[in-house]
């Protein structure tokens, strides 16, 4: 089995963060990503929207890929995912290849694929967990 962060892992991983790549943010306020992305950005963190065919999420401007935001503004600490399960290995390759900190694929997407390739590119995973609700316990 694949090493993935637990808890405490994932906790500690928000606790070093700064700057969080949201992919597949939405500008609609009912989606997950644009409340858990509004949650982060109201305790601190930096987040860049990575989504294509947006020009901005809440007031921050939009990037296609990840490539692009990272040439742009820089590499991540988190790379924040909410996209289906299938887009998550190109996803991982990115993170990989930009110098990304970490992989993080959000409640209910789950992805071996993209967790062995983030691992086997030395990035810590979190699978399967809201950074929000995780970052709930940040403070403990």
């Amino acid at each position: 089995s694949l090493p993935l962060l637990d808890d405490d892992g994932a906790i500690e991983l928000l606790r070093g963060a700064r700057r969080i790549a949201v992919v597949g943010a939405s500008s609609l306020p009912w989606r997950a990503s644009n409340s858990v992305m509004r949650y982060l950005l109201s305790h601190g963190y930096e987040c860049v929207p990575v989504t294509p065919k947006r020009d901005e999420v809440l007031g921050r401007p939009c990037y296609d890929t990840l490539e692009a935001a990272v040439a742009a503004t820089g590499a991540f600490d988190i790379v924040d995912v909410f996209r289906r399960p299938e887009y998550t290995p190109d996803i991982a390759r990115s993170a990989v290849a930009t110098g990304c900190g970490a992989l993080w694929l959000q409640q209910g997407v789950v992805s071996d694929e993209a967790a062995r390739i983030a691992t086997e590119g030395g990035l810590p995973v979190v699978m399967d967990r809201c950074t929000a609700v995780v970052h709930r316990h940040v403070g403990d």
